[in-house]
């Protein structure tokens, strides 16, 4: 990964199929949503995911040299990371949130009613399960397997995004411009969704759709630095994909512990997409790129 030579054509074929395909399937996803196929419109969304890993394959670059076997032996540190982190910094940043919106804090169920219908809690009841104790199996989940189911799907975007573009850009840019400009272009490629059925932050804000595309960047700028961070450290794509999986799972927490309507707040949080939830993420994030001006001996 250290000596990767800038290839202009590769990549931009590669962004080419890489847009073209996800924005294609996204519209697709929005078509189906809208007409009431929603289950439909999730599934493929995962499929949507592989739209990177399509674009190494299509625009005629390999996957070899990324770091698909596994590489643990004195990385176990970074694995741990990956797997754990995101937790604690999506619970730090959730905390925050609630103490700065405390009426949002909700236990009564209102998320999965509204998510899975208010059968759903009638299951849970008849199941014997409070929803506090929902609440509780869903963390155990995020820190134990959820993060391993995941990395699968995460996989295919992270091989296509540190895999290859990443490595592309550093080539051209340098680390932190590469980091930046990555993020940026990663935060892109999921506004089709964001614009046509409120992706991510829903339709109820302030600026809708502008605001929380850009806002949206701001948090793929972040998770990509790192993501990235760990790839460099273990050179394998697993650890990173791992660490993607694990926000992944990690932001239905606070969601479900969250009023349904909490308006233009919704930029703030709980989940680390918003600005104020994902505060421990950013620091951690601005850290690392402060460090990697002070190695290209920019400061």
């Amino acid at each position: 990964m250290n000596n990767v030579t800038f290839n202009k054509k590769g990549t931009i074929k590669y962004l080419v199929w890489t847009f073209l395909i996800a924005w294609v399937l996204q519209v697709v996803v929005a078509v189906l949503s809208r007409s009431g196929q929603v289950m439909v419109g999730r599934l493929l969304l995962s499929v949507v995911m592989f739209a990177p890993l399509a674009g190494v394959l299509l625009s005629g670059q390999s996957l070899s040299g990324m770091g698909w076997k596994p590489r643990l032996k004195g990385k176990i540190r970074m694995l741990f990371i990956a797997w754990f982190l995101p937790a604690l910094l999506t619970a730090i940043g959730a905390a925050l949130y609630f103490v700065v919106f405390p009426g949002h804090f909700d236990m009564s169920g209102e998320y999965l009613a509204a998510n899975a219908g208010a059968e759903a809690l009638e299951q849970l009841e008849a199941q014997g399960l409070t929803y506090p104790l929902y609440i509780l199996i869903s963390v155990v989940s995020c820190l134990t397997y959820a993060p391993l189911i995941n990395m699968v799907l995460a996989a295919g975007e992270e091989a296509g995004w540190r895999g290859f573009l990443y490595p592309q850009l550093k080539a051209k840019f340098g680390k932190r411009r590469g980091w930046l400009i990555g993020g940026v272009i990663w935060g892109i490629w999921h506004w089709p969704l964001m614009w046509l059925i409120g992706y991510e932050y829903g339709t109820d804000y302030v600026g809708f759709p502008i605001v929380g595309m850009l806002s949206f960047c701001i948090f793929t700028t972040v998770a990509g630095i790192l993501c990235d961070w760990l790839y460099e450290k273990t050179e394998c794509i697993w650890i990173p994909s791992i660490f993607h999986g694990a926000i992944n799972a990690a932001g239905t927490i606070p969601m479900a512990l969250c009023i349904t309507n909490t308006g233009s707040a919704i930029l703030l949080g709980p989940v680390p997409i918003g600005v104020l939830a994902g505060l421990p993420m950013i620091i951690g994030a601005v850290i690392l790129l402060f460090k990697s001006v002070e190695s290209e001996g920019k400061l």
